[in-house]
């Protein structure tokens, strides 16, 4: 999905984390240095929420789980 590598690189004035590959192949296709930057950023905070939005739902995941082992565990012992 995203490379795993990510390269810490201040971009005019910023200490944003970059993805080298999307920026070095955006330069490559044309694009002048500050699109590429930008949009290597945007990027870069899409890859920084999806990875967020990952650990809610394990986090989520994990509740359930819990949840439901209390429930049957409850319920076992209310019919036996």
């Amino acid at each position: 999905m995203f490379p795993e590598v990510l390269l810490d690189r201040p971009l005019r004035g910023g200490n944003a984390m970059v993805i080298e590959e999307i920026y070095d192949a955006l330069i490559e296709a044309g694009a002048s240095e500050s699109k590429a930057s930008a949009a290597d950023r945007a990027m870069t905070n899409y890859g920084t929420r999806t990875s967020k939005i990952e650990s809610d739902i394990n986090l989520l995941k994990w509740m359930v789980g819990f949840n439901t082992a209390l429930t049957v565990a409850i319920l076992f012992r209310v019919f036996s």
